[in-house]
């Protein structure tokens, strides 16, 4: 770790669940979702997290594993995922997560198939390729449209992408509660103190969560690993989608099914499929 580190970076697997995944932090992530979602159904106030590894619907069907999941006190389910490095069919494999909190709605016996709202919501650290020319929009949020009419289908199933990379405000730029945000989950491990547009009672809680001195020896030797990791797989992996070698990512593959990690955490790090994997 850089001796200059004062805080932990969110991009970090202990660093988000640290900030966002935690019952005590629970109001920072309230928070945070009210300000990305701006819903016209009124404003989170309480959630409740739930169980982040779903399994199918029978003993051969795909798991799922999420980096936060919960539910707001109307019913409301969040997915919530940090995506450190490029992946393919990242698109794709948000839409296959979104399908287990509609499939848990299920009731049994006479139901009308009324549905409650579905968020996923990628914060990525990464820009699309599709995308990596539109310097001007980084918070995307997808819903399904009518294609003639261009007006929104139906309003339970929401997807939002955050850009992070796009974001380049600085500190004086800052004019929204939400700018602020952004600024914090970009910027926070490069802090050195809380910076002065960012008196809300919620930094001072995010802030005094992420400072590194609170930490114990334990949870310091945690994010030191997380942010080993961290760092050299997305060098890793980003440097292997940038020169397009699909050899580079089955060599990251075969290191990591080397040291026995498991094959979704292979598949979610590399974007290689379970038989590209098992073939290595």
């Amino acid at each position: 770790m850089r001796i200059k580190d004062k805080y932990i970076s969110p991009f970090t697997d202990f660093g988000f669940k640290k900030l966002f995944g935690s019952e005590p932090n629970k109001d920072i992530l309230i928070d945070f979702l009210n300000e990305l979602l701006q819903k016209d159904t009124g404003r989170i106030t309480d959630l409740t997290y739930l169980s982040p590894e779903q399994l199918g619907r029978d003993a051969d069907s795909r798991k799922a594993i999420f980096d936060i999941y919960c539910e707001s006190e109307t019913g409301e389910k969040f997915i919530v995922e940090l995506q450190k490095a490029k992946q393919n069919y990242f698109k794709d494999r948000s839409i296959y997560y979104s399908t287990f909190p509609i499939q848990q709605q299920a009731e049994k016996g006479d139901w009308n198939f009324k549905l409650n709202a579905v968020y996923t919501i990628g914060i990525l650290d990464f820009v699309f390729d599709e995308d990596k020319y539109d310097s001007a929009v980084f918070h995307h949020e997808v819903q399904l449209i009518d294609k003639k009419t261009n007006k929104v289908f139906y309003d339970k199933l929401t997807y939002v992408y955050l850009e992070m990379p796009k974001f380049n405000k600085t500190e004086n730029e800052l004019e929204t509660h939400f700018d602020k945000w952004l600024y914090v989950l970009k910027n926070l491990e490069d802090l050195s103190s809380r910076p002065a547009k960012l008196q809300e009672r919620i930094f001072a809680k995010l802030f005094e969560q992420a400072a590194l001195g609170n930490y114990t020896e334990a949870e310091y030797a945690a994010y030191e690993e997380s942010l080993k990791i961290y760092r050299d797989l997305k060098n890793s992996i980003d440097t292997a989608f940038d020169e397009g070698r699909m050899e580079a990512l089955q060599l990251i593959a075969g290191k990591m099914k080397q040291k026995g990690d498991p094959v979704s955490a292979i598949i979610e790090l590399t974007g290689l499929s379970q038989s590209q994997i098992d073939k290595l």
